[in-house]
């Protein structure tokens, strides 16, 4: 929602009069000077939307403001030509509508244009969320980093490194919406402040590494040259749904320079539907991406999500350090999932993150079946997740 500076107005002053807190519309509006405000200049007020409404005989500010639970200063600001002495009937006003609805819905087949859309939606609603694109699909799609919060401790999350493992950014997307909701709130989520956070914490997201992927596994084969490739790989089977890799037929948890060699020497040797590690490490564009986002970051743990097994791997080769087990064993405590320390498997983004930055890194395998896992059980592993997620954070 966005508000004209009126003479006197301050960011402090807006804080109060939506309730919503101050470090969230300063950052809204990164082109502002809190402390120089000018006239007429527009201020994005987060988490705020407007809806019409038309004047009905007998009302008044006062009578609108009282039945709608808003300020009186409210509705003057939204429409600053109105005379409140002179209202007509059927004159539309602007009033504000604090939202507190999710507009992420990811139980639902979440596909690229999906996850686009509710970016969209979201950087509307809550333009605090700094949005970075780190780099390009195979395919030209953009690979899109999410920012949150001021905090010192950086936490990074992603999903859909594999491509029929798509739950995992719906997943993702519906807990982000849930801790902006709770930000512009200031509310809980399963009893804890969300607000702290936001000073304590810049949480970094990439909620869908592999979009080509993803969209081969849910639309079937693109048009043109990516499409006939992928038909070729999969052995003109139009059935996608075991299809793990990128478009080129690179699993991108394979493509990491950590011990690669060794699971090369065991894997497919061409490209594949799945594990299939590429010629050399770092040779995708989606891999590449990631890796330089970890390096650019400095990310003080890592979580990598994928399906499935309720289960967390978090040690690489004994270059875990020690508070990885102390982190580990509180997602255990508020997910239920087993941890697993070593696993007869390389090259994968969590081995590699711990092995250069020896910071803790982890994968986290949700639900349990066969990929891809059904939408059934999907609020099942929203639940489970939500305290893996609250977890990365205050541990």
């Amino acid at each position: 929602m966005d508000v004209k500076v009126r003479s006197g107005d301050t960011l402090w002053y807006y804080s109060n009069l939506f309730n919503v807190p101050l470090d969230l519309i300063i950052d809204s509006n990164p082109q502002a000077d809190p402390s120089s405000l000018q006239i007429g200049q527009t201020i994005r007020i987060p988490g705020y939307e407007t809806s019409q409404y038309r004047i009905q005989s007998g009302d008044t500010f006062w009578k609108i403001a009282s039945e709608r639970r808003i300020s009186l200063d409210a509705i003057a600001l939204l429409n600053p030509s109105v005379n409140p002495r002179m209202l007509q009937i059927g004159q539309v006003l602007f009033l504000p509508v604090q939202v507190t609805y999710r507009v992420v819905d990811g139980n639902r087949p979440y596909d690229f244009n999906v996850l686009t859309t509710d970016l969209n939606e979201l950087y509307e609603l809550y333009p605090f969320v700094r949005r970075e694109t780190i780099g390009s699909s195979v395919m030209g799609k953009d690979l899109v980093e999410l920012q949150i919060g001021r905090g010192p401790k950086v936490v990074h999350w992603n999903g859909s490194f594999h491509a029929n493992e798509w739950i995992t950014t719906a997943v993702i997307m519906q807990f982000l919406n849930d801790y902006l909701l709770a930000l512009t709130n200031k509310e809980t989520i399963r009893g804890l402040e969300i607000a702290p956070f936001y000073n304590e914490v810049t949480l970094s997201i990439v909620p869908m590494v592999d979009p080509d992927g993803v969209d081969l596994v849910l639309n079937g084969p693109p048009e043109g040259e990516f499409g006939e490739l992928a038909l070729t790989i999969n052995d003109g089977n139009t059935d996608f749904s075991g299809w793990k890799a990128n478009i080129r037929g690179v699993d991108l948890n394979n493509q990491y320079p950590a011990k690669w060699e060794v699971d090369a020497a065991r894997k497919p040797t061409s490209p594949a539907p799945r594990d299939f590690p590429g010629y050399q490490p770092l040779t995708e564009p989606e891999t590449v991406a990631m890796a330089e986002l970890a390096g650019a970051r400095n990310f003080e743990k890592m979580l990598a999500f994928h399906t499935q097994g309720e289960v967390i791997y978090w040690g690489y080769e004994g270059l875990e350090p020690p508070r990885s087990m102390t982190i580990v064993n509180e997602f255990e405590r508020v997910s239920g999932y087993k941890p697993i320390r070593y696993v007869d498997s390389f090259s994968g983004y969590k081995d590699w993150f711990i092995q250069d930055f020896r910071q803790p890194g982890f994968t986290v395998e949700l639900g349990l079946g066969v990929n891809p896992l059904p939408l059934e059980q999907f609020d099942e592993i929203y639940q489970e997740t939500i305290g893996i997620f609250l977890a990365s954070l205050y541990m």
